[in-house]
């Protein structure tokens, strides 16, 4: 069975085709690596942040991007947000939002 990739809601699909050109370029590129390799490519392209949450890491000219995920049974890959970084750290609020979706996705 093969990798597949979902989205929490479609504004989160939206969200991530509205990134900058390059960002966007390098987010497909990695999901084609996530489709063909699974989830965890590793540092710098993915982070392991506990608990089952992992972020996918972008970086283009335009910036720098960040997409939650995790992973459930089956090897589906599920994109839960996606925001664009401004600061070294990822705000507050940013953080809950993606437990509560990963909460959602895993009950």
């Amino acid at each position: 069975m093969s990798w597949s990739i979902e989205y929490f809601n479609d504004r989160v699909e939206t969200a991530l085709l509205k990134l900058p050109k390059g960002l966007l370029a390098r987010y497909l590129r990695l999901t084609d690596l996530m489709l063909e390799f699974g989830s965890d490519l590793g540092m710098p392209h993915t982070k392991a942040l506990g608990n089952g949450l992992f972020e996918l890491r972008l970086m283009g000219r335009e910036g720098i991007a960040r997409v939650f995920y995790c992973v459930i049974i089956e090897k589906r890959i599920v994109m839960l947000h996606v925001f664009t970084k401004k600061s070294q750290k990822t705000p507050k609020q940013v953080l809950a939002l993606v437990k509560k979706r990963l909460k959602e996705v895993k009950k």
